[in-house]
């Protein structure tokens, strides 16, 4: 049965109806940002404006528990139109005046229905550095690089792939960490210990060093800083390929505007301030624990139970950029992520069985062959 020909996903880059318009100065075309640059371009006359920020503008950490208490004030969020896939979760800005999209993360189709939501604002966005010619670039070297990808799929990728320019949201998070802990200390020492063996038909009793552990109760308090602690805070990407786009130069972020996200698309999130710090808890849980086992000291360490106190709690709501392709492959939807800062390629491919039948059938072959020649020359 012939390998299935995928399908491109794509979406409309009209801006949704929150977000304001640029146009150009000299032809009244909408402005697109530029990657790699402060500016928005014509994509027609190719005028350019520079974005400029205001005198002492920065990104700033917002107080984590003064959030949450005022997370229902109106001042304090924006209200949207969020429409929802739900064959993967995504919650992609709708185009002005359009009934339907495609999904840019899995490439289902949507049909507006559209609820009013109010989010947290962002504070922050990393510019896109790389543009589309050279996220392409990469995109296709990762391509074919892949053992057993189908033919048609690589195809797709020289002629009719697309990528789409997409701001992912994220949280991050400062916190200092104080931990009282419990547990044991374990120093090695060693004991000579006999045992016989048979040599000759005669047993003879010899001796060899074995490790031994001493444990010894401990407690203590380790302290610990944590900073940009970063949350994915949308469940439409998949996070293990997600998170391999790291690391990203988040201090190169700049205050929050409109002007940046001219040409692309954003998502707003799904995991909700208080939930994403509960997954900063737990990507900092091996670090508190390595700080533990070094205060016990020993050889060998072991917790049996710890109290964190979590002080000075601060988060940032952060846009970063990446180039998604989207596309299905009998049936089911593949993505690939591209950082569009670094370059770094990640993402889901499918195989190809026939290829893998041939590939075990020719090593089969020449197994055979190696078998068949042993036997000749040993005739």
């Amino acid at each position: 049965m012939p390998d299935t020909q995928p399908t491109k996903a794509h979406f409309d880059d009209t801006p949704a109806p929150d977000q304001q318009r640029f146009p150009c100065a000299r032809c009244g075309a909408r402005l697109h940002f530029l990657p790699g640059t402060e500016d928005l371009v014509c994509p027609y006359c190719q005028h350019r404006n520079t974005i400029t920020h205001a005198d002492g503008a920065a990104v700033e950490e917002r107080d984590f528990a003064a959030a949450l208490d005022r997370l229902e004030n109106a001042h304090a969020k924006q209200p949207r139109d969020a429409v929802k896939c739900d064959a993967c979760g995504a919650m992609p800005q709708f185009p002005e005046n359009a009934t339907s999209i495609t999904c840019p993360f899995c490439g289902s189709n949507i049909v507006s229905q559209q609820r009013t939501t109010t989010l947290l604002k962002p504070d922050a966005l990393l510019p896109f550095a790389i543009n589309e010619s050279r996220a392409r670039a990469d995109f296709r070297k990762w391509i074919a690089s892949l053992w057993f990808a189908p033919s048609e799929l690589k195809n797709f990728v020289r002629q009719e792939s697309r990528l789409n320019g997409m701001y992912v949201p994220y949280w991050t998070y400062d916190t200092d960490v104080t931990t009282d802990y419990q547990g044991l200390r374990g120093d090695a020492y060693y004991v000579t210990v006999p045992y016989t063996v048979t040599v000759n038909g005669r047993t003879q009793t010899r001796t060899r060093r074995e490790r031994r552990i001493r444990w010894s109760p401990r407690s203590g308090t380790v302290r610990n800083t944590f900073d940009d602690v970063l949350v994915l805070a949308t469940s439409s990407l998949p996070r293990k390929h997600a998170v391999a786009l790291e690391p990203w130069d988040l201090k190169a972020c700049v205050p929050y505007t409109d002007e940046y996200l001219s040409g692309f698309a954003s998502e707003a999130y799904s995991l909700g301030l208080r939930d994403g710090f509960g997954t900063a808890r737990q990507i900092i849980a091996p670090a508190i624990e390595r700080s533990i086992c070094a205060d016990i000291g020993g050889d060998e360490q072991r917790i049996s139970g710890t109290r964190d106190r979590f002080n000075a709690i601060t988060f940032k709501h952060v846009l970063l950029p990446v180039w998604i392709s989207a596309y299905r492959y009998r049936g089911r939807a593949f993505r690939i992520l591209i950082n569009a800062r670094t370059g770094e390629v990640q993402g889901e491919r499918p195989y190809s069985p026939w290829k893998i039948a041939g590939a075990i059938i020719a090593g089969l072959l020449l197994i055979g062959a190696i078998v068949a020649v042993i036997a000749i020359a040993q005739r």
